[in-house]
């Protein structure tokens, strides 16, 4: 067999295991899963008409359509811990210096993690957006490119921040660290427009809130989904994607590549 095709196999086999391990043991990604969904229920329901009116808005329908494309984002960076958690236990449990004796691929343990992280990120999007549609999310003004672009960032987003998760994982002596280490991916979407405007935010907190990666993410996905202007989020969520897909898949290879101690 080719270089590519031992890639190619040995990949799907490690993805095959992960998607085994993720059907096997659904608690992890239904905790992750769950507080996104509560997040969502709990801004529309008990706090969406407060929201709405001190953003100069109507009623709730108006907070639901700009809380959604957040609670989305937030809902890959909860998925991806699952991931760093994944990555730990194979780490610290043996099954990579187990895995680095034979003769497979030594790319695809990792490419096996990301693809499963990224496809089960999709889902999670679905699941969580099919709830929102059920409390009142319509995306009546996107064009059928427009939901298409969406998908296709939320999708680059998922990539990067596995890859970042991966690392994370690698480095964490055991599974509490790395949940532990991935917790800013779950903490940024807070601390971003998320929820509410950064230009609602106190002066001081705005430069944190503006200048981290899910805020030009969330906006390009809230223009996308809303039909609205993107302005020059774009560029810069699809610059931060690619520079954090970069910096994880640098230092995944790095650690995964030292010799074991």
């Amino acid at each position: 067999m080719s270089s590519l095709s031992l890639a190619v196999r040995d990949s799907n086999t490690m993805l095959r295991r992960n998607l085994l391990h993720a059907r096997r043991y659904p608690s992890l990604t239904l905790n992750l899963l769950l507080t996104p969904i509560v997040l969502l229920l709990l801004f529309v329901y008990i706090f969406g008409d407060v929201m709405s009116a001190g953003m100069g808005g109507g009623d709730r329908s108006e907070y639901i359509a700009y809380v959604v494309p957040g609670i989305l984002m937030m809902t890959i960076g909860g998925t991806v811990v699952g991931t760093a958690v994944s990555v730990s236990n194979d780490m610290t449990e043996g099954i990579i210096a187990r895995f680095r004796t034979m003769a497979i691929h030594r790319g695809s343990v990792l490419i096996g993690h990301v693809i499963g992280s990224v496809l089960q990120s999709v889902m999670s999007v679905v699941l969580v957006g099919a709830v929102a549609v059920a409390i009142g999310f319509r995306s009546t003004d996107a064009t059928v490119l427009e939901w298409v672009a969406a998908l296709g960032l939320m999708a680059l987003v998922a990539l990067a921040l596995t890859w970042i998760a991966v690392g994370m994982g690698m480095v964490s002596p055991n599974a509490e660290a790395a949940s532990n280490n991935a917790l800013p991916l779950v903490v940024l979407p807070l601390i971003s427009s998320a929820f509410v405007p950064v230009d609602a935010m106190p002066g001081w907190f705005q430069p944190i809130a503006e200048y981290q990666p899910f805020t030009p993410a969330i906006e390009t996905l809230r223009g996308l989904l809303l039909g609205t202007e993107i302005g020059h989020n774009g560029w810069l969520a699809v610059a931060w994607c690619l520079g954090l897909t970069v910096l994880g898949y640098v230092w995944s290879k790095s650690v995964f590549n030292r010799d074991p101690k």
